[in-house]
């Protein structure tokens, strides 16, 4: 539908503009933000921009003319489309809107009509004020401000501290999980409580670091501290926030009472029962998000550990097993280690030891 464009008010003391020049055509494509003319005010020559994407169906000032403030100074509608009665009966019908120069300008940038607005300035003129006040309601909508709780802030600082102090690298590894998978079926076949791929990967990083121990360490005033506890962080996200409660000694434990360890300290912890003892003391963090289908991600190293390791999804694909081409299934590890404490070859080592383990998951029975 045709839109009038009436000459505006470009400033407080305009009662009348000169048209220098004009920047489009009738019948040319006209688009929000075109320069549609200059105008000369009694202060100034500005450029006046178009609010519509329309063709200009009329030009009512030709360049050099004066015409005063609100008369017909161009429609703008679809093409070929009649404007007869717009130019002869519509101008009374049609309210004066007073807005600034400024004002007019954010309505432009921000996407906001002036119709529908009331102005606050004298003679009810929009203002820039009126348009900031439209401006705070939208975002208001558009989000919610939440403050942080305590157990952010400290995973903030914690996670800025260790990736500031610790030069960190990443190692890359791809495992077949066939076997793994065939085992974690056969043991929760035989037994009523249940593992699950992260326990046997709990389980299996703790042999893997017994094995390369020095995995299982970290830093301090200079000094490598090489620690004969294995002590491993489960990274568990909850709503409140990430939390790493710690199994302890896990090597000398059972795959079910690892599994049991877990889920017991994972409920204490949201019913506010949990020791602040039981988040500390890990020599080595472990953060798996497959059961998110993550593929696979790297991770910041939980101080004071030197390293963790993030694991991804149960991935199946096509893959080559002893020449054969078949359909299989692979994990994805991310090992990230401090360089001041834990050389590439180290890091290496440890995560074929790893590969081994899961490739035969029966061997971390014997």
């Amino acid at each position: 539908m045709a839109e009038i464009i009436y000459m505006p008010r470009l400033s407080d003391t305009m009662k009348e503009g000169t048209i220098v020049k004009w920047y489009k055509k009738v019948g040319e494509k006209v688009l929000n933000g075109d320069i549609l003319a200059e105008i000369e005010t009694d202060k100034a020559i500005q450029e006046f921009e178009s609010e519509y994407n329309a063709t200009l169906l009329h030009i009512g000032v030709k360049e050099g003319e004066k015409a005063k403030v609100n008369d017909i100074l161009a429609i703008m509608g679809e093409r070929n489309e009649k404007i007869d009665y717009l130019i002869k009966n519509n101008k009374k019908n049609n309210k004066k809107i007073l807005v600034s120069p400024l004002a007019k300008k954010i309505a432009l940038e921000e996407g906001i009509k002036l119709k529908t607005l009331k102005g606050s300035g004298p003679k009810n003129r929009i203002v820039k004020k009126d348009l900031i006040k439209i401006l705070q309601t939208q975002n208001n909508k558009k989000y919610k401000i939440k403050k942080i709780s305590n157990i952010r802030k400290i995973i903030t600082e914690r996670l800025l501290k260790s990736k500031n102090i610790s030069p960190h690298y990443y190692l890359f590894l791809e495992v077949h999980a066939d076997n793994l998978i065939k085992f974690k079926k056969y043991i929760n076949k035989k037994y009523t409580s249940k593992i699950s791929f992260n326990d046997l990967i709990v389980k299996a990083t703790a042999l893997s670091l017994k094995k390369n121990q020095k995995i299982n360490s970290s830093w301090k005033k200079e000094r490598i501290i090489y620690h004969k506890d294995i002590n491993i962080g489960i990274a568990v996200s909850l709503p409140e926030g990430l939390i790493v409660p710690v199994i302890n000694n896990v090597e000398k434990k059972s795959l079910r009472k690892i599994s049991k360890e877990i889920k017991e300290k994972i409920e204490r912890y949201r019913n506010k029962k949990m020791n602040k003892k039981e988040l500390e003391g890990s020599t080595f963090t472990i953060s798996n998000l497959g059961m998110f289908g993550i593929d696979c991600f790297t991770s910041i190293i939980n101080q004071p550990n030197s390293s963790i390791l993030s694991v991804g999804s149960i991935q199946r694909k096509t893959i080559i097993d002893k020449n054969k081409i078949k359909i299989g299934n692979t994990i994805k590890l991310t090992l990230a280690c401090d360089h001041r404490i834990i050389d590439g070859a180290v890091g290496s080592t440890f995560l074929l030891t790893l590969k081994e383990y899961l490739l035969e998951p029966i061997t971390m029975l014997i």
